[in-house]
């Protein structure tokens, strides 16, 4: 095998871990290929050409390996891929010194059994086990819990 063909098949082992880094991220079969490419390149060099150039090979490969690893942090490609957004949502919390255990309020949307009602001015999620309420229905609170009240339909 000719040097050209064993430098194409060490460049092929980096190419596929480029890729493996950039483009499939975990460990994929380009990864596990660019190693046992880049390896494999070695290993002919040491076998066909001695040691001497395969020190050489194994010195090259890795300060390629490590220089287009550098690149690739300060050209900010991570930056790139990286998902840039912002949560504004919020969750909506009852507060307890404006609803007590027993007021009444009325359902905005069906709870079945899980729906919007409205207790004192102050829109929540509002949860029924087992029953469906209609919307407009008048309802007690039962149970308050952090983000959401137990209530019951009026009768």
């Amino acid at each position: 095998m000719s040097l050209t063909v064993i430098i194409l098949i060490i460049l092929l082992g980096l190419f596929l871990l480029i890729l493996e880094f950039f483009v499939f991220p975990g460990v994929t079969v380009a990864g596990i290929g660019g190693f046992l490419f880049a390896a494999g390149g070695i290993y002919l060099v040491y076998a066909k050409y001695g040691a001497s150039h395969g020190n050489i090979a194994l010195v090259t490969t890795l300060i390629v390996s490590i220089v287009i690893l550098v690149m690739a942090f300060r050209s900010k490609t991570w930056n790139r891929l990286m998902l840039n957004s912002n949560i504004e949502g919020k969750v909506e919390t009852v507060e307890e010194e404006n609803i007590k255990v027993g007021d009444e309020g009325v359902t905005i949307t069906r709870l079945n059994p899980i729906g919007k009602v409205s207790v004192n001015s102050q829109i929540i999620e509002g949860r029924c086990p087992g029953h469906f309420v209609d919307e407009n229905t008048s309802i007690i609170v039962q149970k308050i819990y952090k983000t959401y009240v137990i209530v019951k339909p009026k009768n």
